[in-house]
């Protein structure tokens, strides 16, 4: 249900998300870090349910970074285990869902061959729901997404180059750009994200760590984004 400060003619088609402060959470209270992992896997799927509830078409989050190689050893095992567990644990629930499930990123040799093989299982099982469609950026850079996207198009030959051609070769050309790009934890910054995708995004920047944030947040978000008025470039509506 659609809460009533809200528009229901203006739900952003497509909202991105920068899970963020899972870390600093766990801290905060003592814990490990990988704890705020575990405790970010139920905001994240809280949230979901909420996009699902008010009708949001397409959901994608930033679940692993090209960047994130970097972390200890024992971190990034961690986050490599937890995010195949969360596939496997969660793909027949959101089957049931209607969610069509996708993966964006490189599926090179530092990702184990295993997770690779949730990520296409997750994605033949769900490629005929028709409802939200839910994308996990895994091994994503948003400036390897455009080095990737501008060899395949050297590759191919071709000698007049467009936006349009850089837009049919990057990881996902059915997706849409994002209308809303949400971050949480205070940071400022999209962190490599989306960034060709986000030319026209509006950005929502949230004080509350990752693991506190919750469906009430993400409709807080929606209702900002409601109240902005999007020019892409002209004079605006007013």
């Amino acid at each position: 249900m659609i809460p009533d400060y809200l528009n229901p003619r203006f739900i952003p088609k497509h909202i991105a998300c920068v899970m963020d402060g899972n870390g600093r959470w766990a801290e905060k209270r003592g814990l490990k870090r990988t704890e705020g992992h575990t405790a970010g896997e139920k905001s994240l799927f809280d949230v979901v349910e909420g996009a699902i509830e008010i009708g949001v078409e397409w959901f994608t989050v930033f679940a692993f970074s090209t960047e994130n190689w970097k972390r200890p050893a024992k971190e990034v095992q961690f986050l490599l285990d937890f995010n195949e567990q969360i596939i496997i644990q969660r793909q027949d629930e959101l089957n049931e869902r209607n969610v069509r499930i996708c993966f964006l990123g490189r599926r090179d040799g530092k990702v184990p061959k295993r997770i690779v093989k949730r990520m296409e299982e997750a994605e033949k099982l769900t490629k005929s729901n028709t409802g939200l469609t839910f994308t996990v950026a895994f091994n994503y850079g948003g400036r390897a997404e455009i080095v990737d996207a501008v060899q395949k198009v050297i590759d191919s030959g071709v000698k007049k180059v467009t936006e349009k051609t850089i837009e049919k070769n990057l990881y996902n050309p059915e997706m849409p750009d994002p209308d809303l790009v949400i971050r949480t934890s205070g940071e400022s910054r999209v962190s490599n994200f989306l960034l060709w995708e986000l030319a026209y995004s509006e950005l929502v920047f949230s004080d509350t760590l990752w693991p506190d944030f919750s469906r009430k947040d993400l409709f807080n978000a929606i209702k900002e984004f409601q109240d902005r008025d999007r020019r892409f470039g002209g004079l605006g509506g007013s």
